[in-house]
């Protein structure tokens, strides 16, 4: 495990979707396509989510499988490894789509983790 306990990390994934969650705030795609500022802030912040999603011992992501863990963790490595090909198309998709509902989890995960 990493120097930073796991509240620690789940403090900075939620930290991390709640700057994706005000980046994106009132506009739209077609606005966020042609945003390099703003696809910047949310594709770094996606994988500070997916960084620290890989640190999150296996016990605890087994006992919250509602979280799209190995999903997170993926995109992380996509974007990092692949930064040219990003397809922001999917991106806006994924913060539209999918993150909403992770904060919730992750903020429940955290009020029951006293590590």
């Amino acid at each position: 495990m990493s120097d930073r306990g796991i509240r620690e990390l789940l403090e900075d994934m939620i930290e991390a979707l709640k700057r994706i969650e005000n980046y994106a705030s009132g506009i739209n795609y077609r606005s966020f396509t042609k945003d390099t500022k703003t696809q910047d802030a949310i594709v770094r912040n996606l994988e500070i989510i997916g960084e620290a999603t890989k640190k999150i011992p296996a016990m605890i992501r087994q006992k919250n499988s509602r979280v799209p863990w190995r999903r997170m963790a993926g995109l992380r490595d996509i974007l990092i490894h692949d930064y040219f090909g990003v397809n922001y198309e999917i991106v806006w998709g994924i913060v539209q789509n999918d993150l909403p509902a992770v904060l919730p989890l992750l903020k429940k995960i955290r009020r029951s983790t006293s590590l």
